[in-house]
């Protein structure tokens, strides 16, 4: 078995991660500074973007789900967002937090909020939604 073969799965998290990433971030920076939005409501903004981008490649590309029943992709799906929206509510309190109390870069912390997001979603990911049956 390669090394790829046996890490495969995780693999493909990072890759697919890092790509919601930065969706999540340019959708994020995008809202921000060319549409002078509210951090906040930018961050939901990019939070809705990077979920479904994620959901889309976590389900066929990492987790390699394959079922397409309607019924299924609905509780899937929800499974799958009613996870993100747990990260996404960490990520808002820590950007909150961070920006508004503590007066630092929305930029950096946007990045930093995500790598916590990242982490948060693999284990949800792996651990909840598309669990091997």
């Amino acid at each position: 078995m390669t090394l790829f073969a046996k890490y495969k799965q995780t693999i493909l998290y990072l890759i697919f991660g890092v790509l919601s990433t930065i969706v999540n971030i340019l959708t994020y920076t995008f809202c921000t500074r060319n549409l002078n939005i509210e951090f906040l409501i930018s961050n939901w903004i990019a939070w809705i973007v990077a979920v479904l981008f994620a959901y889309i490649t976590n389900k066929f590309f990492v987790f390699e789900s394959k079922e397409t029943n309607i019924k299924f992709l609905i509780k899937e799906l929800s499974s799958f967002v009613s996870c993100r929206l747990l990260s996404g509510i960490i990520e808002m309190i820590l950007m909150y937090t961070m920006i508004s109390l503590m007066s630092l870069n929305d930029f950096i912390v946007k990045i930093i909020t995500n790598v916590v997001v990242v982490i948060l979603n693999f284990i949800f990911s792996k651990l909840i939604i598309f669990k091997n049956k």
